[in-house]
């Protein structure tokens, strides 16, 4: 493909500029890569063995 090609090219009808519009926008919205996924948060098991809050870790330390 040229420099001078058109990405896009209408072979039949006559769209209007907001049709236009609106596939360019599809056509984007579809090249786009996917979102990535979510980090994942560690479980509630793993989380009850670490010290809260403030000061959690020096706390940990200290006898109760």
């Amino acid at each position: 493909m040229s420099a001078e090609e058109p990405l896009i090219r209408v072979v039949r009808g006559a769209p209007t500029a907001e049709e236009l519009a609106a596939l360019v926008g599809a056509i984007v919205i579809r090249s786009r890569p996917a979102m990535a996924p979510a980090p994942k948060t560690a479980s509630a098991w793993a989380r009850s063995g670490r010290p809260a809050g403030p000061g959690g870790w020096r706390a940990a330390g200290l006898p109760r």
